[in-house]
This record gives C-alpha cells, structure tokens and sequence, in this order.
C-alpha cells in the first residue's frame, strides 16, 4: 500500500563519506521530521533552537550526544530530548548511525 501518511524513515537514509547528511521527512506548519545519517566519526556542532524543541530518535547505530552540560551514548530504540535554547549536537557517531529528528515549531 502506498500513503503519503504512511513513511520509512530508514529507508531514506543518505549517507557521505565527507560529512554527516541531512534529509525532510516532513515539513508542516507546526511541525519538522527530518533524518540525519553520520559516518562512524561524524559529528554535528552544539547548537540551539530558539523557542523550538528538538528531539532525536535514534533508528540505528550508536552515537556521543552532548545537551547542555551531560554527554552520554544513545542506541537505537532510544530517544534524546533538547528543550527549547538548551544547546545540543553529536559529539561524535561510533557506528553508521540514522536518527529521525524532530522539531516543533519548524525551523
């Protein structure tokens, strides 16, 4: 069956050998879905979202992620929360890595 309301995310995953990459799942008026796929090693800078909150739902792998001032690993089936303005990022993948994100309102 094919539905515009139905989605794979893994199966949209990209990746680079250059750098970690980004894809739109879905991109409403209060809502974003997107997919990030990192390369062991890869990373994405700490940064906040001004008045958005952002959540990563790791679908495969194993990554560092930093939000505000802990670091811990997250695995799949695992979700990772960042408030509002809190600052965030993936310090660093330890495995080919997908993460679903998500942010409400949208960027």
């Amino acid at each position: 069956m094919t539905s515009a309301y139905l989605l794979d995310p893994a199966a949209a995953g990209r990746f680079s050998a250059d750098k970690a990459t980004k894809s739109d799942l879905v991109r409403g008026e209060r809502l974003f879905l997107g997919l990030n796929c990192f390369e062991p090693g890869q990373s994405q800078p700490v940064h906040a979202h001004r008045g958005a909150d952002k959540f990563y739902l790791i679908l495969s792998g194993k990554a560092r992620m930093i939000v505000g001032a802990e670091r811990f690993e997250a695995g799949p089936g695992q979700l990772v929360w960042a408030p509002a303005d809190v600052p965030h990022g993936v310090e660093s993948a330890l495995e080919r890595t997908v993460m679903m994100i998500g942010m409400a309102p949208p960027p």
